[in-house]
């Protein structure tokens, strides 16, 4: 028998001063068996950090062909592909190549650095790649805050984000491996 996906709500609330970007949204999060609670939560962090209307989770580990998250317009055009983890080279190339702009949000210090030394310069040849980086104790913390119904407010100003739930705040700082040109 296979095993089914957890699922979580979460009600949130984005303040992105730097975009001008305000959301209250209510996410249903199905976690995959194979997902841990920092990943999960992670998912959540991307979806707040690029918040947009359009902006949706998608099928992630169980399809492929398709991100952890991704914009796509009207004209099924894909405006933002966003993965999560230590995508292989082709994984890199699939999400800058497809979309106007990639994202990659990697974690697990030790796996991701050595995925960094390996993938740099594949990730050098597309200028709308970004590679950001997420501590293991911010993982940590988000893991910690995970409960299966949630109320989390997001606060971005000036490239600092602060997460809010009900218990505790966490201030959340990406390290930048690489930044997409303008």
């Amino acid at each position: 028998m296979a095993l089914k996906a957890t699922i979580f709500k979460a009600t949130v609330n984005v303040a992105d001063m730097d975009r001008e970007v305000y959301i209250d949204q209510s996410l249903t999060i199905a976690q995959h068996p194979s997902e841990t609670l920092q990943r999960m939560m992670l998912r959540i962090v991307a979806w707040a950090v690029n918040a947009n209307e359009q902006l949706t989770f998608t099928k992630g580990l169980c399809d492929e062909d398709q991100p952890d998250l991704w914009q796509v317009n009207y004209s099924d055009i894909i405006e933002l592909w966003v993965d999560l983890g230590t995508p292989d080279e082709k994984r890199i190339k699939k999400g800058s190549v497809r979309a106007q702009q990639s994202i990659i949000y990697t974690y697990g210090e030790n796996a991701a650095k050595n995925w960094w030394k390996q993938q740099q310069s594949t990730a050098r040849k597309y200028k709308n790649l970004s590679v950001f980086f997420l501590s293991d104790e911010s993982m940590n913390a988000l893991a910690d805050a995970a409960t299966r119904t949630m109320n989390l407010q997001f606060t971005i100003q000036g490239g600092e984000i602060w997460l809010n739930t009900d218990n505790e705040t966490i201030e959340l700082k990406f390290e930048v491996w690489q930044e997409a040109e303008s």
